[in-house]
């Protein structure tokens, strides 16, 4: 599964440095992709702005941050599944955010999954561990789904 691609939608850099540290004391070797605003996670998906002509590969599992400058997840989140290329792509929302509005907007989206960022480090390490084991090992994605944009 290591040639498998992470696309992290995120724009706090402490956040990505966390969440890639987390993800190689994990051993999760996947291939990441890091955005850092709504818009660049959206050109990358599609191909679009500096990802034009590019042979993009759709990821494997999306973390998505739902608070980004430009455009926030849940547009990003709205896009990713009004497109067939991208509809059934594995999206997590991966958020400080406990608002329970903030919940059900994500899951009525679309969301495959809601994971609050825990505080402390270690929480965050084994929160990681089980999202990469379920969503890159365990979980079955459709046939016929694409594997490119």
């Amino acid at each position: 599964m290591e040639n498998e691609l992470i696309l992290l939608v995120e724009d706090n850099p402490d956040d990505v440095a966390l969440t890639l540290r987390a993800l190689k004391k994990n051993n999760i070797g996947n291939k990441i992709v890091v955005a850092s605003d709504g818009v660049e996670a959206l050109d990358y998906l599609f191909g679009t702005g500096p990802y034009a002509g590019h042979d993009i590969v759709l990821p494997q599992l999306i973390l998505l941050d739902l608070k980004l400058p430009k455009l926030d997840g849940f547009e990003v989140l709205k896009k990713v599944r009004a497109d067939p290329r991208t509809s059934f792509l594995s999206v997590v929302i991966l958020t400080s955010s406990k608002e329970q509005q903030d919940i059900a907007e994500g899951y009525g989206l679309g969301a495959n999954s809601y994971i609050r960022k825990p505080v402390d480090f270690q929480q965050f390490l084994e929160a990681v561990r089980q999202l990469g084991m379920y969503w890159l090992v365990l979980n079955e994605k459709p046939r016929g789904a694409p594997e490119r944009a």
